[in-house]
């Protein structure tokens, strides 16, 4: 079976697979599940003897950041980044976790990154209950997200310093995906904001009042980001907006230098076309200067029509 198993006893860490986790007594005993196949299911109703309905939540195949108090544990749900690449729609992973007073079930279907962090700190001797692991989670979580949230926001400052209209497309692209990853993250992490502040409340002997602060630390510093997601998402918005004026004031400075020039061409062409026509008795056709002086008035129609265009500031931005 994909998972993997820690053993805590008499602060000594053993890595164990699954199926021998439970073989013996232990102070406390993590079991990972990387997985949400049906024999995962099987193993977690019939070996490790849980309720049908801790089963069920913990393989469920949507599920959203959530805490719930069933009988003697806790069931929580949380979001964090993966290591595989995820949708924009649904950009971070999941990892299920059930814990009661001396054995935590958790369930991933993606590898998450916090996972890994958290399994250093177990090998270090650092977490020695359910309460230790489960701020580790929420800590670890929390602290790998932080860095792309900020991230996200000087992408959107440096997009705002460059902002100009020869810019408009490249602009807006990566404004776009800014503001689509701010949704993704804010869809989850205020509802983990939640989920963390009431596991930090909830009673049990097996979460030790350190391991409350630390869950509210991490609940406070998933407010931040939240809020922090928020802001991104509304000046995503506004940069959108101001990019799209941009590119309407560009089209309409162009669309004022071709009707600018089509006024300039429209008298000479007007002149030009009745010279042109091959009819007899044009006026002065037969004249030797007749050339040179429908040339001279053309030029000096064309200067009589941008002097006026200047007057009238129609060349100014």
């Amino acid at each position: 079976m994909s998972g993997f198993g820690y053993r805590v006893s008499g602060g000594k860490v053993d890595r164990v697979a699954v199926t021998e986790a439970l073989s013996c007594t232990a102070d406390f005993v993590w079991v990972h599940l990387n997985t949400n196949e049906e024999h995962a299911q099987v193993w977690l109703r019939d070996t490790a003897k849980l309720d049908d309905y801790v089963v069920d939540a913990l393989t469920a195949s949507e599920t959203r950041p959530r805490c719930e108090a069933f009988a003697d544990g806790a069931l929580l749900n949380l979001r964090g980044r993966s290591s595989e690449e995820m949708s924009s729609g649904d950009p971070l992973a999941s990892v299920r976790i059930w814990a009661i007073k001396g054995r935590v079930y958790s369930v991933t279907r993606r590898p998450l990154i916090g996972v890994a962090d958290v399994e250093t700190q177990m090998e270090k001797g650092a977490i020695v209950d359910p309460g230790d692991f489960i701020a580790a989670v929420a800590t670890a979580i929390t602290s790998d997200l932080d860095p792309h949230v900020a991230d996200l926001g000087d992408e959107l400052d440096d997009c705002e310093e460059r902002l100009d209209a020869n810019r408009v497309f490249d602009l807006r692209r990566t404004v776009t995906r800014v503001r689509v990853a701010a949704i993704g993250y804010r869809r989850f992490l205020a509802p983990q904001r939640a989920a963390l502040e009431k596991l930090a409340t909830l009673p049990g002997a097996w979460l030790a009042e350190d391991d409350r602060r630390h869950l509210a630390a991490a609940a406070d510093r998933a407010a931040r980001m939240a809020e922090e997601l928020e802001s991104i998402r509304e000046r995503a918005s506004l940069m959108h907006e101001a990019l799209t004026d941009l590119r309407s004031e560009q089209i309409d400075s162009r669309s004022l230098v071709i009707s600018i020039v089509a006024m300039v061409f429209l008298p000479l062409t007007f002149i030009t076309g009745l010279y042109g026509m091959n009819v007899a008795h044009l006026p002065y056709a037969q004249e030797p200067w007749a050339f040179d002086a429908i040339m001279a008035l053309c030029i000096g129609i064309a200067v009589l029509v941008v002097g006026y265009f200047v007057q009238r500031h129609w060349f100014q931005k």
